[in-house]
């Protein structure tokens, strides 16, 4: 059943997830990180699926998600070369880090390094020095669930019924109306159906993924609390860190 949820109303953690990830998406940019990660994802996916978009989806997304971030054609394209070897070497690794901060808190990291030995001990020092610490695979990933995520200004003007319909008639689950922005929930392999249909319908998106989103959120607050936040921070400052994800909830204070 497709339903539509004011922000406080929708308790999965997907609104409060994304309502995280489009503040994190701003601070990313004002600190030109958003171009390192990206061109580290397109290498990856060119790597692992070969450099046609139309034949490899996760390099399509990655091209999508480099364009809405404004980065160059030809930082692009120097990125699909270096990916399939035409250009240089693009010997990265995808990994994925499992473990728990203060209070419980359950949270993931993707990242791409060139040295795995270097990447596990930094990550293994941030959580020992925030309260937290690195666990075995799979320890919290039954926590979350692969989505994707669409996110609409309210500020395009779009007209929420007409939205509705759009992301409805083109698969979408869940849509989750916050003061300042729509948030389009798809299973995976939706999510490129909806993301084409809302923009053949002139509607633009401002952010859209396929990510890790938590099921539920676990509440912190105090010492605890900011022994979160400084986990997260640290651990977003890496430089192979591409994507964090946590079930964390707190008073936006």
């Amino acid at each position: 059943m497709f339903q539509v949820r004011k922000g406080e109303d929708f308790m999965s953690g997907h609104s409060k997830w994304a309502t995280i990830k489009r503040k994190k998406a701003k601070v990313d940019a004002a600190r030109g990180k958003i171009f390192t990660q990206v061109s580290k994802e397109i290498i990856l996916a060119a790597k692992s699926g070969g450099g046609d978009p139309e034949k490899n989806f996760m390099l399509k997304n990655a091209i999508a998600k480099a364009k809405e971030n404004n980065m160059p054609g030809d930082n692009i394209q120097r990125s699909i070369m270096k990916g399939t070897g035409e250009l240089g070497s693009g010997n990265y690794e995808e990994i994925t880090y499992e473990g728990y901060g203060a209070g419980g808190v359950a949270v993931m990291i993707d990242l791409m390094t060139d040295n795995r030995n270097r990447t596990a001990g930094e990550v293994r020092h941030l959580f020992a020095k925030n309260g937290g610490n690195l666990g075995e695979s799979n320890c919290v990933s039954w926590m979350f669930e692969r989505k994707g995520l669409i996110i609409v200004d309210r500020e395009t003007g779009i007209d929420e019924d007409d939205l509705l319909l759009i992301a409805l008639d083109a698969g979408a689950e869940d849509v989750t109306t916050e003061e300042d922005a729509f948030e389009i929930i798809t299973a995976p392999d939706a999510f490129d159906n909806v993301r084409k249909e809302l923009e053949s319908n002139g509607i633009k998106v401002s952010t859209s993924q396929v990510a890790m989103i938590p099921k539920n959120t676990v509440k912190v607050s105090g010492v605890q609390a900011d022994q979160v936040l400084r986990l997260l921070d640290s651990l977003e400052e890496l430089e192979d860190v591409d994507e964090v994800y946590t079930n964390f909830d707190m008073d936006e204070e």
